[in-house]
């Protein structure tokens, strides 16, 4: 498969689409339900989770729409509320693991994988990760990054006239920034795609080299090279087991992590902690796993 352009300019042109169309609505009713303080009277179930992770009881909103959602949902949400630079690395951990949950379950599920096993893993080791990194010193995230997109204080607006104005001008400021990172990423990774490698390797059982590619363009193209293999009965439960929850825990860490980056989160603790969970965590269930 050659590298096409046009192909790859069409993809961005509908993911441009999709984030526009979630990225708008949902950032205008984050800032209606913070500026009338309504999150207070819908975030109160989620206190214990938010609390885990130590982000604030408003965040909830954008961890339940990135579970259940994608990760633009949970940044419309995420990025009205002022959250620092470790909050962000927090929320980049916890999602960046246990993202689109539905979706990548189902994946998951062709893989042989069951989905309980599936979503509790990546929930117990997202709010594992999360929590942890929640304890660490304030100092490690600090970013030179310029956070154009987040206020620490909430404006005074006059009228809900003034707020709905001010709120769409930086939703749609937000959506062209990820837009142009998400087109930035889309040409790089079918670039990526088109390699002689990738196409010489994808048809073929390696697991060192799904993992990787699934680690880099995520869990349905990395899983997506077993699929086949998985349903002739030609790997085995443990080399599926073991690849499986690798890529639940770390995947499409690129992506995944520049969008947080944008708001100022550490790309190096995002990055080192998943990989290095993702081994320790992959290693050990199958080690301890029996198989008949």
């Amino acid at each position: 498969m050659s590298f096409s352009v046009q192909k790859s300019l069409k993809t961005s042109l509908k993911s441009s689409w999709t984030i526009l169309k979630l990225i708008v609505p949902i950032y205008i009713l984050a800032d209606v339900l913070f500026y009338y303080n309504l999150l207070s009277h819908i975030t109160f179930i989620f206190k214990p989770l938010v609390a885990l992770l130590g982000l604030p009881q408003e965040a909830a909103l954008a961890i339940v729409s990135g579970l259940f959602l994608n990760l633009y949902a949970a940044i419309a949400f995420a990025a009205p509320l002022g959250l620092g630079a470790k909050e962000w690395t927090v929320l980049a951990l916890f999602l960046g693991i246990a993202h689109s949950l539905i979706v990548e379950t189902e994946i998951m599920k062709r893989l042989g994988l069951s989905r309980i096993y599936s979503i509790l893993l990546r929930l117990s080791v997202g709010l594992l990760v999360g929590g942890l990194t929640s304890k660490l010193p304030q100092s490690w995230f600090s970013s030179n990054i310029i956070q154009e997109t987040i206020t620490t204080e909430q404006p005074v607006y006059q009228s809900l006239f003034d707020l709905l104005q001010n709120s769409l001008y930086e939703s749609l400021s937000l959506s062209l920034k990820v837009i142009a990172l998400v087109t930035l990423l889309i040409f790089f990774l079918d670039f990526i795609k088109s390699l002689a490698i990738i196409e010489k390797h994808s048809h073929k059982v390696n697991s060192g080299f799904s993992i990787t590619v699934g680690v880099i363009l995520g869990i349905t193209y990395g899983a997506g090279i077993l699929i086949s293999e998985y349903e002739k009965g030609v790997l085995q439960k443990k080399e599926i087991l073991f690849i499986g929850t690798y890529l639940m825990i770390a995947h499409a860490i690129i992506e995944d992590t520049l969008l947080f980056v944008i708001f100022g989160a550490n790309p190096w603790l995002i990055v080192g902690l998943r990989l290095v969970f993702a081994t320790l965590i992959a290693y050990l269930i199958v080690k301890y796993s029996k198989f008949t």
